[in-house]
């Protein structure tokens, strides 16, 4: 896996790739990768939990109380429940989003897949879905596991990031570049 220069995606890569290799031993990758996607789940929908994993104001002690909480209510136990309680104690919270990131891309690489990462304008139907996994499936040459994200700002289209590639086909991207070619001929 390619190291990035950044401080927050290195700690998330240690993270998950030490949480992958404990998965692997207890042979439960499937299990926390599900578990994981629950708390990404949860993550996007709570504002909350948003604010709770990113102020620096709540005390690792207070961040590791909420997310117990927050994982015995989820039913998120074991491996995964104690990861994110040992990420709460040593106030890495904030990177959480890439520790999931990463770890998903981790088993897909083990599984022999790739990965990538789509957002949408609007929620892609399955048929969409498996459309689109056979088109990347083409260009990366073997099996391709997606996470989906939308974000209604895109307008239309789509972004796809695949490893180091690209492709954005969203309306918002298109309307931004014509808004610029317009700038430059008047």
């Amino acid at each position: 896996m390619a190291q990035s220069s950044s401080p927050i995606s290195g700690v998330a890569e240690r993270y998950a790739g030490s949480l992958f290799e404990l998965a692997q031993q207890a042979n439960s990758v499937a299990q926390v990768e599900a578990d994981l996607n629950s708390f990404e789940t949860m993550l996007a929908s709570s504002a909350d939990l948003t604010r709770l994993i990113n102020s620096p104001v709540f005390s690792s002690e207070d961040q590791a109380k909420a997310i117990a909480a927050i994982a015995d209510k989820s039913g998120i136990a074991g491996l995964t429940g104690n990861f994110l309680r040992v990420v709460a104690r040593n106030r890495r919270l904030f990177a959480i989003p890439g520790m999931i990131r990463a770890f998903r891309q981790i088993a897909a690489e083990h599984r022999g897949e790739a990965a990538a990462d789509v957002t949408s304008a609007h929620e892609l139907t399955p048929e969409q879905q498996t459309e689109l996994k056979a088109a990347l499936k083409s260009v990366a040459g073997k099996d391709v596991t997606i996470s989906v994200t939308v974000d209604p700002s895109l307008l239309g289209g789509l972004v796809v990031k695949m490893g180091s590639r690209q492709i954005d086909t969203s309306l918002k991207t298109k309307l931004n570049s014509l808004k610029l070619a317009l700038k430059e001929v008047g």
